[in-house]
């Protein structure tokens, strides 16, 4: 056989599946799949408070928060227990400690006013239903001043799974780190397998009764996130938690209002525990397209050193 005439089929076989791969699979992915655009996380649809923030008058506007939610580092705690709380509001409410770090702050100051709207939760708060946490009488001066005042306690820096734990942790749970809705799985110091451990005992009729609560609030219990970056490309996650309605259209789950920063922390939480390898195998990466390049280059070596000194039929 000619070598233009192995050219030739090369240049078929790899013809036919560029146009499978960059062709037929885009469509039918097109077609199963509407494509939703990611807007960057600017919540345009939400009016912009122009006012300048004051956080001394936030500070003073913060008592009213604290009758819901806890301020963990300004030594505020919580005036319920989780349980007792889901029971009350359908979940648990989040410390206000670090919300300012991981959350727009357009959208914080749209939530105080007016929440429904905010995390667009109308469709399911309607004809008398009540969202737990009523719109605050503020206006926009108000309202920015309060954000000053969580900027000026949020924490320069923050980890990823303290980001997972404020913005998702109080309705996901992952199984995989030990992670469930009302916080980390004890550690006892019986095997729990058996079951008669009375901390832990205790601890999982707690989970269940703040479960239960919170299906009867969401109206279905939402999915563990343990492997989520697994079966969601991130282009899904980050459109979806912008915008829920936009992926799921009657979702019961809220806009958590992340700014970029927040996301990016609780993805990297998502992949650390539901893809821990990705760093190894980033690692090996570079070493095995060297080899592949090494291997090509001396298989070249050999293709043309065995037609060497042959001539085309």
């Amino acid at each position: 056989m000619k070598k233009s005439k192995e050219l030739k089929i090369l240049a078929v076989v790899a013809f036919f599946t560029l146009v499978t791969y960059w062709g037929v699979e885009p469509y039918a992915h097109s077609v199963m799949h509407k494509h939703v655009e990611f807007k960057d996380f600017k919540y345009e649809d939400l009016k912009p408070i122009k006012a300048k923030g004051n956080a001394e008058n936030g500070k003073a506007l913060a008592a009213a928060c604290i009758g819901c939610h806890s301020i963990e580092s300004q030594n505020m705690p919580a005036p319920m227990d989780p349980v007792t709380a889901s029971a009350t509001y359908g979940v648990n409410p989040p410390d206000l400690s670090n919300i300012a770090a991981i959350y727009d702050e357009k959208y914080l100051a749209n939530f105080l006013k007016n929440p429904v709207h905010a995390a667009m939760v109308e469709h399911k708060f309607k004809n008398g239903k009540v969202y737990p946490m009523p719109p605050m009488a503020m206006d926009d001066q108000s309202a920015a001043d309060l954000v000053a005042y969580f900027k000026s306690i949020a924490p320069k820096e923050i980890t990823p799974k303290e980001a997972y734990e404020s913005a998702c942790g109080r309705c996901h749970e992952m199984r995989y780190a030990k992670w469930t809705q009302i916080g980390e799985v004890p550690k006892t110091k019986k095997d729990i397998k058996t079951g008669m451990d009375p901390e832990y005992l205790k601890f999982e009729q707690k989970l269940a009764q703040y479960k239960s609560n919170l299906v009867k609030y969401m109206g279905k219990l939402p999915p563990d996130l343990s492997i989520i970056v697994r079966a969601r490309s991130e282009h899904f996650l980050k459109t979806f938690i912008e915008d829920p309605q936009a992926q799921l259209p009657g979702t019961a789950m809220p806009r958590v209002g992340l700014n970029k920063e927040g996301y990016e922390l609780v993805y990297k939480r998502l992949e650390e525990v539901g893809d821990p390898s990705k760093p190894k195998r980033e690692a090996v990466g570079p070493w095995v397209l060297g080899y592949m390049f090494i291997f090509t280059f001396l298989a070249y070596l050999w293709y043309k050193a065995q037609w060497k000194g042959l001539k085309d039929d």
